[in-house]
C-alpha cells in the first residue's frame, strides 16, 4: 500500500490533529484529576496555561471540523508559544535555592514544568504536521471530518472547556484569583 493510499483512506492531517486534539485533552483530564481527586487548586498561572492548551486544542478542534487552514494551525503556534512563555514564566519564579515550587509533581517535575515540555513539544509537532503533509502531497487539501469520531472527539473536548470555566468561576469569582488558592471562592 502506497502513501497516496493511505492517504486517500485517511487524511495524514486529519489523523494528526484527532491526535492533537486527543493529546490536548489528555493534558487537560490530568490536570482534572489533580485538581478534583487530589484537592489541588490550580494558581492565576496555572489557569493561564489551562486557558493556552484550551486555544490549541481550539486549532486542532477547527482543523477537524472546519478543515485544515493555515490560520488554524497558526492559532496552535501562537498559544503553544504564549503557553510557553506563561510557564517559563513560572519556571522562573521558582529557581530560586530552596524554592519547593508550586504544587505536588508527576514524575518528578510540576505541571507548570511539564506544560513548557508540552508547548515545546506542540510547536514542533506542528512543524511535523506540514513535513507529513507535504510528503503526501496533502498540504490544505484534507477535507473536514465528520463522523462518530469526531463528534466524540469534540464532545469531550468542550466537556472539559466547560468543567474548566465552571471551575474558574468557582474558584475565583468575578475578581482576581488568590496568588495561593486552598478552596473555591463561591463555595466558602
Amino acid at each position: 500500500m502506497t502513501a497516496l493510499e493511505i492517504n486517500k483512506q485517511r487524511p495524514v492531517g486529519v489523523v494528526l490533529n484527532m491526535l492533537g486534539l486527543l493529546g490536548i485533552s489528555l493534558v487537560l483530564t490530568v490536570a482534572f484529576y489533580y485538581q478534583l481527586v487530589l484537592g489541588e487548586l490550580p494558581c492565576p498561572l496555572c489557569l493561564l496555561q489551562r486557558a493556552g492548551f484550551i486555544a490549541i486544542g481550539m486549532g486542532f478542534l477547527s482543523n477537524l471540523r472546519l478543515g485544515e487552514r493555515g490560520s488554524h494551525y497558526a492559532m496552535i503556534l501562537i498559544a503553544g508559544l504564549v503557553t510557553g512563555f506563561i510557564s517559563i514564566r513560572q519556571v522562573g519564579l521558582h529557581l530560586a535555592p530552596g524554592d519547593p515550587g508550586y504544587g505536588t509533581t508527576l514524575l518528578g517535575l510540576h505541571f507548570y514544568t511539564w506544560a513548557l515540555i508540552a508547548a515545546v513539544l506542540i510547536v514542533g509537532y506542528v512543524a511535523l504536521v506540514f513535513l507529513l503533509k507535504d510528503a503526501t502531497g496533502s498540504l490544505d487539501k484534507d477535507p473536514p471530518l465528520d463522523g462518530l469520531l469526531s463528534n466524540a472527539s469534540f464532545a469531550i473536548f468542550a466537556l472539559l472547556v466547560a468543567a474548566n470555566l465552571l471551575s474558574t468561576v468557582l474558584e475565583c469569582g468575578a475578581g482576581q484569583c488568590d496568588d495561593n488558592p486552598v478552596r473555591y471562592l463561591l463555595l466558602r
